[in-house]
């Protein structure tokens, strides 16, 4: 894969090397992993949402994305509260 690319944190190895889950529309479609320190410190938690540019496969750069990171997480909250709330209902 070459371009630009959207990643999500999916989890950090051995405190080592992060794993990171390509997305396109939405879809995981590939992963790649990094040395962690490549990652900026605020963005080292799962779910963290990353613009990646990438040549041959190879990660070029990468920048944070905190913003769309705390729109995924409160999106997911929701969700789970809304589920949660079903089942209290019942």
């Amino acid at each position: 894969m070459s371009g630009d690319e959207t990643a999500v944190l999916d989890r950090i190895v051995d405190d080592e090397t992060a794993v990171l889950l390509l997305e396109d529309d939405g879809e995981v479609v590939d992963q790649v992993t990094l040395p962690v320190d490549r990652l900026p410190a605020d963005g080292r938690t799962d779910g963290a949402v990353y613009d990646l540019e990438m040549d041959d496969g190879d990660v070029v750069s990468l920048s944070y994305r905190a913003d769309e990171t705390a729109s995924r997480r409160e999106s997911a909250q929701n969700r789970f509260d809304r589920l949660a709330e079903r089942l209290d209902d019942k």
